[in-house]
Order: C-alpha cells, then sequence, then structure tokens
C-alpha cells in the first residue's frame, strides 16, 4: 500500500511537508509534497535546523502548491543537502519562487551576519545559513512549471493535476492519483484556499473526487466580515489616521495581500476619499511581486482590471499616482522625516522583520499612529504579541511602548473563512477521508465540530502520523 507521512503543518499553521511513498512500478518511489519553512520563534528555528538527512537522496520529485515560504521555503535547503529531481509547481509558482527564496537568502545571510557577531565576542561557535543564493538558483534550475488542468506523470505511476486555488498567484489544489494495493487512490490537498471575496484573484476550483483530502483550516473557525463591511472599516481608519495627523502602518504581505491593499487604496482615491497624500510601498521583495503581477495580469480576474482599467495596458502609474515604491535602505530611512500623513506599507507581514520594525521605532509610541493588520499573526511573532494586546514589544534590540491604535481588519485575508470552507469540502461527492492541516489546534478542533454538523468526518492528525491511501 502506498502511505502519507505527516512531517509539517499539522496542528500548527506553517511548517507545511508531506512524505508520499507509492508503491507502484515494482517498488517503492517517494515524492515530496510541500516543502515548507517553519515560521513563529525559537522552536521553528529548531524545526528549520533538522537536516533532511537521508531523504534528501532518496526522493525522487516534490510537488509545491503554491509560493508562500511556509509551503515552499526550505526548498533550497532539501537541494543543498542533495534533492537533485523535479521540483514540479505552476509557472506563477516558479516566478514567485524566484523572487521569494532569493529574497529569503538574503535576509538568512544578513541574520547569520549578526548572529555571529555576538557569537565571535562571546566566543561561540558559529552559525551558517540554512541555504545560500547558490542554492537558490540550482532549486530554480529544478522547477518544472505546468498549467491548471495539465496532467503530469509522476515516479511509480502516480499522475498530478494541479487546480487553481484561487489565494495568490499561481496557488494550486494539488489532485494526485496514486497506485496503491492495486488500485488507483485519488489524494486530494487543498492547498491555501482563497477568499472568493479577495479581489484580482479566481474563485477556488471545486473537485468531486477523492479518497483522501488533506484541507487546510487557517481559518476554520471563523468567516470573515463581508467585504464592503472591510472596505469602509479600512476608509474610516484612513480617515481618522488623517484626522490625527498620523501615519498609517500596514505589515505587508508581500504576495497576494499587499497587491489587494494597492488595489482598494486605488479605488479609494479615485472615489476621492483617500486623504492622504503619500502611498509608500516599502518592502522590496513586495515591489518585485507587485510588478510581476502586472506582467502576469491575464492570469488574475478580468472583472477586478476592468475597474482600474489596466487589462490592456498594464500601466501602473494611472491607478495610484500617489505611489512611491521605496527600493533602497536611503529611501525607505527617508520615509521616518515624514511627520504624519502618509501610509506606509512594508515587509514583514508578521512584524518579525524586514523593513517595517524599522517604521515601529518611528511611530508605534504614537497615539496618533494608526497600526492596521490585515493579515494571519502566527504564535511568536511580534505581530501576534501586538494582535494579543501586548502593551510593550521588543524589536531591534529595544522596548517600545505600544502606544498606537491597533487595528485588525480581518476581511482582507486571501483564505476561505469557515462557510467557503465547509462548502468546498461539502462538493465531495463519495465521502472521501479528511485530515485537516495548516491550523492551530483550538481553530481545528472548531473546524472539525463545523464540519460533522455538516455530516463531513474529519480527523485532526499529529507529526509523524502516517496513513495507507
Amino acid at each position: 500500500m502506498s502511505t502519507l507521512t505527516f512531517q509539517g503543518a499539522v496542528k500548527e499553521v506553517t511548517g507545511s511537508r508531506y512524505l508520499i511513498e507509492v508503491d507502484g512500478n515494482g517498488g517503492s518511489h517517494k515524492l515530496l509534497l510541500e516543502c515548507g519553512l517553519h515560521q513563529g520563534g525559537s522552536d521553528a528555528d529548531e524545526a528549520n535546523a533538522k537536516s533532511f538527512g537521508k531523504l534528501a537522496h532518496e526522493l525522487e520529485a516534490v510537488v509545491i502548491s503554491h509560493g508562500h515560504l511556509d509551503h515552499s521555503g526550505l526548498l533550497p535547503k532539501l537541494v543543498r543537502e542533495g534533492f537533485n529531481g523535479p521540483i514540479h509547481c505552476t509557472r506563477g509558482t516558479r516566478d514567485l519562487l524566484e523572487i521569494m527564496l532569493l529574497d529569503s537568502a538574503f535576509i538568512m545571510a544578513k541574520d547569520v551576519e549578526w548572529e555571529n557577531k555576538w557569537r565571535k565576542r562571546n566566543d561561540k561557535p558559529l552559525v551558517e545559513p540554512l541555504y545560500e543564493p547558490e542554492d537558490v538558483e540550482r532549486t530554480l534550475a529544478l522547477c518544472e512549471s505546468h498549467l491548471y488542468g495539465q496532467p503530469v506523470d509522476l515516479p511509480g505511476g502516480a499522475r498530478l493535476v494541479f487546480r487553481d486555488a484561487g489565494h495568490i498567484l499561481g496557488s494550486a489544489i494539488v489532485e494526485l492519483t496514486i497506485p496503491s494495493g492495486g488500485q488507483e487512490k485519488r489524494l486530494v490537498f487543498s492547498g491555501d484556499l482563497g477568499n472568493p471575496s479577495s479581489v484580482l484573484m479566481k474563485d477556488p476550483e471545486k473537485l468531486y473526487e477523492a479518497d483522501v483530502v488533506l484541507m487546510e483550516s487557517t481559518y476554520g473557525d471563523r468567516d470573515h466580515r463581508p467585504l464592503d463591511e472591510t472596505l469602509e472599516e479600512f476608509a474610516r481608519v484612513l480617515e481618522e489616521a488623517h484626522e490625527a495627523g498620523g501615519n498609517v502602518l500596514i505589515p505587508a504581505f508581500a504576495v497576494g495581500r499587499t497587491q489587494e491593499i494597492l488595489y482598494h487604496l486605488s479605488v479609494l482615491y479615485h472615489e476621492g476619499r483617500l486623504r492622504q497624500q503619500l502611498v509608500f510601498l516599502d518592502s522590496p521583495m513586495a515591489i518585485k511581486v507587485t510588478e510581476l503581477y502586472h506582467r502576469a495580469r491575464k492570469a488574475l480576474d478580468a472583472e477586478d482590471l476592468k475597474v482600474l482599467n489596466i487589462a490592456a495596458s498594464g500601466d501602473t502609474s494611472q491607478y495610484l499616482p500617489i505611489l512611491r515604491m521605496t527600493r533602497t535602505v536611503d529611501e525607505s530611512m527617508a520615509i521616518n522625516r515624514i511627520h504624519g500623513g502618509a501610509i506606509i506599507i512594508a515587509g514583514a507581514g508578521m512584524c518579525n522583520g524586514g523593513r517595517i520594525i524599522h517604521h515601529f521605532r518611528y511611530n508605534l509610541e504614537k497615539p496618533s499612529t494608526r497600526l492596521v493588520i490585515v493579515g494571519f499573526q502566527a504564535a511568536g511573532t511580534v505581530g501576534r504579541q501586538i494582535v494579543d494586546g501586548a502593551e510593550r514589544v521588543r524589536v531591534l534590540g529595544q522596548d517600545l511602548a505600544v502606544k498606537a491604535r491597533v487595528h485588525t481588519i480581518g476581511g482582507f485575508s486571501a483564505h476561505a473563512g469557515q462557510t467557503e470552507m465547509i462548502g468546498w469540502a461539502g462538493a465531495f461527492r463519495n465521502a472521501p477521508r479528511f485530515y485537516l492541516v495548516h491550523g492551530e489546534p483550538g481553530t481545528q478542533e472548531a473546524f472539525k465540530a463545523a464540519l460533522a454538523e455538516s455530516g463531513i468526518e474529519a480527523e485532526i492528525p499529529a507529526y509523524g502520523d502516517c496513513i495507507e491511501l
């Protein structure tokens, strides 16, 4: 029988990884579904540092659902440790990986540089980054991109088809047909299901046949607010910030969320409802991704693009003329000479690094500042501390009082909410086995109960659990 072993994103949101051992073509063939980075504190760092061991040499192929680092961020480490097979993904994911993995390698190099300075002073052994830019380049060379709906042959007689997940550019639901015990079994991994209310992305595809479903459950305990209410709240926050004379800080999730926020800011601008005079996109990676989205606009929702009238030309200047893209450190530092009245979208989205924490030093202790949280904050991150009501946080070795007004606006989420997720799960006709992944324990228990009320039984696996397909 073919098996699946849960190696990550079980009872947690990040670190996606599932080992599939295919019993086909006269032997066992090892495939890896996802190769994600753990995010959120020292436990995550320890998990990321753990060696793949002999698995790196035994794997025959890797399948990636989309480009977010919690699904793909350890690929270069796997290659560094010896993997040399194909990495299957969509074209959009391949393009995003080039941006995100190189950025990840750059950040790791900087973090290790600072860490080793301290270690050298204290006579401690030096550390190495998980991977370097050369490992990323080798990883990208192994990527094989495929269209949605295109069948792909995998080792052991398995077959792969990607379906549109509607989450970010290139995001996919993974459909695998796997020989097992003399039969063919269909394994479906939801990936991250998109929010149908989100702009730019198409709605997630529904599938109807499966034997086993791995289903994400990030927001399985709640629905998002309706988009029109979310936009009105967002507009009110911006208006209040203008009246107070403070800056608006928006921690940037570089892929997807940033592009959606820029879309809504542009609509408010053309409606005459955006009082701020400057919008800064202060994230080199988010800038590159935004430019990629424009190049790949044919893959986006045509109706949303009509609102911006950029479907044909792709010209960004016409839809948000007050947008300034700050690529260099000097340009970023110059923003903090502005004494209020700007919107600053800066990485990283969970406030665990990047330029946003430098802006915290100048803005977080000002009551006139508005901090707008627009995405999930993993346990252990500075963003999570703030959302949970921390009065002080420590960034860049400095304790800062949180005097800014904090607004958590969940309606911008690129993830499906509970109702949409139950609707997607309910489309399967033949009562497959459901396993909940990518969720915090309390959220997963709530989602499991909600599914049960809809007649869908689900299990919550633990790390290392192995199931037969």
